[in-house]
C-alpha cells in the first residue's frame, strides 16, 4: 500500500511542479525556486504534525518529493553561470531551509 501512496502523491506533486515551472521559469527560474521553497515549508509542517506512516508516505515522500526538484535546480543553477548560479543556489538553499524551519515551527 505504501508504494502506491508514494506514487500517487508524486504524480500529483510532479504535475503541479511542471505547471508552476512552465508558467514562471523564464530568464530566472522563479517557478523552480517557488516549488522548492513551498515544498520545503510544507514538508516542515508535515514533519511537525507527526503524521501516520501512510499519510507521510502520500504527502511527505510522495507529494513533496514530486513537487520539489533537485535536478531542475541543478541544471538551472549551472545554466545561470558562475556568479548568478552561485547566488541562485545559495538563495534557494537558504530560503528553503528557513521555510522548512518556519513550517515546522508553525505546527510544532
Amino acid at each position: 500500500m505504501t508504494p502506491l501512496l508514494v506514487a500517487l502523491g508524486a504524480a500529483v506533486g510532479a504535475a503541479l511542479r511542471f505547471v508552476v515551472a512552465s508558467r514562471y521559469d523564464d530568464r530566472w527560474p522563479w517557478g523552480t525556486f517557488a516549488v522548492n521553497v513551498v515544498g520545503s515549508a510544507l514538508l516542515g509542517a508535515l514533519s511537525a504534525m507527526a503524521l501516520s506512516g501512510h499519510a507521510m508516505a502520500l504527502l511527505g515522500t510522495g507529494f513533496c518529493g514530486g513537487f520539489t526538484t533537485y535536478s531542475a535546480f541543478a541544471v538551472q543553477t549551472h545554466g545561470l553561470g558562475p556568479r548568478r548560479g552561485a547566488a541562485y543556489a545559495v538563495g534557494t538553499v537558504a530560503v528553503s531551509l528557513a521555510a522548512c524551519a518556519a513550517g515546522f515551527w508553525l505546527y510544532a
